[in-house]
């Protein structure tokens, strides 16, 4: 597990993008928890983290491409996912471990 940033640091409802060991990963705070997704949309490179977080997905900014915030799954339209990792909460700090897998397909 890796310190990604504080909790306060991510308002509950948004996303905001951190640097994990030299990768870039959008990290999400919901009402049903945190979750961790490669930055980029494999669509156009979309920053995730600016996009729009309902339910347990989120929607990239740039092209409405959206997806699930727990496996990364495209959500209503084909080709590829992205990547989800795991995170942990402790005390103030937020910790993502970095998935070694590719990202999920349609």
């Amino acid at each position: 597990m890796i310190r990604a940033c504080r909790v306060s640091d991510v308002p509950l409802g948004e996303g905001r993008a951190v640097t994990v060991a030299s990768r870039r990963i959008g990290l999400f705070r919901t009402a049903t928890g945190w979750y961790a997704l490669d930055h980029a949309c494999p669509h156009a490179n979309g920053p995730l983290a600016d996009g729009i977080t309902a339910d347990c997905s989120v929607i990239c900014p740039l092209h409405e491409r959206r997806f699930a915030l727990d496996t990364g799954a495209p959500i209503g339209h084909d080709g590829p996912g992205v990547t989800a990792h795991r995170v942990e909460v402790r005390g103030d700090e937020v910790l993502v471990a970095l998935a070694q897998g590719v990202a999920v397909a349609a």
